[in-house]
């Protein structure tokens, strides 16, 4: 058992760190429809970036396994992912009042291949955990991942599955404290409602605070019973920049770090707190955001970046394309190389840009009232908290290379019990691609640009025998928990080739 605060193998804060990165060529594919303003196509122009750049083969770049009913069941009601599972842009008609139940329809549209994207970016998140229980990678990166609004039984702000409460609820196995942090400009109020009442998992959301979605995260919200003080919120005004924002990030942080002593921690890499963006009213430049990713980088602990909001695209691209840059110690050059997008990012064709010269309504005496309540409510937390077990889920095993499988749809042991999930069939592929707007001006070939994205092939299988546990995920308290074993066999990370 992992004490936690521990530091990585990697040493001082100037080395390199073991990067994997999680990556499905399909992601940017789904749609949410006409005019919504998540568009997953970002993810597949971040990753064109990340080729361009030579990222990737600085990094283990890994396809997600895609998460099963019982893994999103480890947080999610039954008849909640049931419904995910079943409802199609056809049926929805007859399901109305389902739709209302769940929060699904307008902000949460169902598209085709709605649950295929939910298991995709969840997967990746998860994924992700793994890799860092096992001590295989120090930092893991999932940009689809991150959507923090997802509760427990219903959607909400573009989110359906909360993929980060899942790896929280894996990294939990390997460690007794996890650190939740979220830059995003809206209050990660899912992950928060989630471990409102543990001392296990601590959650620290930045965001844009009055009248702005999703409501929730006042100064004063701070955790319930033992989970007293372990949940913190800043609240912030419009037009914040790098300097206000730091002045409350990195002390707040370094407390945090020094009194929780987390054995791991989930960053939200939200890009909507970026200056421009569609829906944000922030005003932080790529640099300064990415500051946040570096100074939590700086203490050598297990780190999983995840994205989030971010709606201007190719601001988003830029930022996380940066900040993998950051996870890798490698400073990316400020000029764009050549690639299938490049017309996004006109006129100049540069890395950054420039903040805009909007108000900063964080005035200095603003500030230092929320960092010294803050730094108030931290003092009240003594020490770290201590965790018994008397028994803990089965680890979840990475997958090991099997040289002998070489069809890697063929994921399932015939002999196993797990070849299918209950009653699920194979989801065929229906999805709708994107006929993406471009947000500079009209752009030529993007047709031919998208086949050019899909067009990766996977080079080698990964296989292995995993342990799965059906656990309730809100009995991180419990002295004892019930724990039903099973085995999953062949389960793949593919590979994908490092350009």
């Amino acid at each position: 058992m992992d004490t936690g605060g521990n530091s990585l193998p990697s040493g001082p804060d100037g080395l390199k760190r073991k990067v994997c990165y999680f990556y499905d060529p399909e992601v940017g594919n789904y749609y949410y429809g006409q005019g919504h303003p998540m568009k997953p196509h970002r993810i597949r122009m971040t990753h064109a970036l990340l080729a361009h750049y030579g990222l990737l083969q600085h990094m283990q770049v890994l396809k997600p396994f895609p998460a099963r009913d019982r893994d999103l069941c480890r947080f999610h009601a039954d008849d909640y992912v049931s419904f995910l599972r079943n409802i199609t842009p056809e049926t929805q008609q007859d399901q109305l009042r389902q739709l209302k139940r769940f929060n699904v329809g307008e902000d949460c549209p169902v598209f085709d291949g709605l649950y295929s994207f939910c298991q995709t970016y969840a997967g990746g998140s998860v994924g992700g955990a793994v890799k860092l229980n096992h001590g295989q990678s120090d930092i893991a990166i999932n940009w689809a991942g991150g959507l923090h609004h997802a509760k427990k039984c219903e959607a909400s702000g573009f989110c359906y599955v909360n993929d980060i409460v899942l790896a929280i609820l894996e990294l939990l196995k390997q460690h007794e404290r996890v650190l939740y942090v979220d830059i995003d400009i809206h209050h990660g109020d899912g992950v928060e409602e989630a471990f409102y009442t543990t001392d296990r998992v601590m959650t620290v959301s930045f965001h844009k605070f009055g009248d702005y979605f999703p409501g929730t995260g006042d100064i004063r919200d701070t955790g319930y019973g033992k989970g007293k003080f372990y949940s913190l919120n800043v609240p912030l005004d419009d037009g914040i920049d790098d300097e206000s924002y730091h002045y409350l990030f990195k002390p707040i942080m370094g407390k945090v770090m020094e009194i929780f002593k987390p054995g791991a921690v989930v960053l939200q890499c939200g890009a909507d707190s970026l200056s421009g963006d569609r829906l944000g009213c922030f005003n932080l430049s790529i640099k300064g955001h990415a500051e946040c990713v570096k100074f939590m980088r700086s203490f050598n602990v297990p780190l999983l970046l995840l994205g989030g909001g971010g709606y201007t695209i190719r601001n988003v691209a830029r930022c996380w394309c940066y900040e993998t840059g950051v996870a890798l110690g490698v400073e990316v050059d400020d000029k764009m190389p050549q690639h299938e997008y490049y017309e996004y990012f006109g006129p100049d064709y540069t890395l950054h840009v420039a903040p805009s010269n909007m108000e900063n309504k964080n005035s200095r005496q603003l500030l230092e009232e929320i960092r010294n309540k803050l730094l108030e409510y931290l003092s009240k937390l003594q020490h770290a908290p201590s965790v018994e077990f008397h028994e803990r889920p089965p680890d979840t095993e990475v997958p090991e290379a099997d040289e002998d499988q070489d069809d890697g749809d063929e994921r399932w042991d015939p002999d196993s019990d797990m070849d299918v999930d209950e009653e699920r069939e194979r989801i065929p592929s229906r999805v709708k691609r994107e006929v993406v707007e471009p947000e500079t001006k009209d752009l030529e070939g993007q047709k031919a640009a998208a086949e050019h994205a899909r067009g990766f092939e996977p080079a080698t299988d990964e296989a292995a025998n995993t342990k799965v546990s059906d656990v309730s995920p809100m009995v991180v308290d419990e002295p004892s928990i019930k724990v039903e074993q099973e085995n999953l066999n062949k389960a793949s990370d593919q590979i994908y080739p490092k350009s």
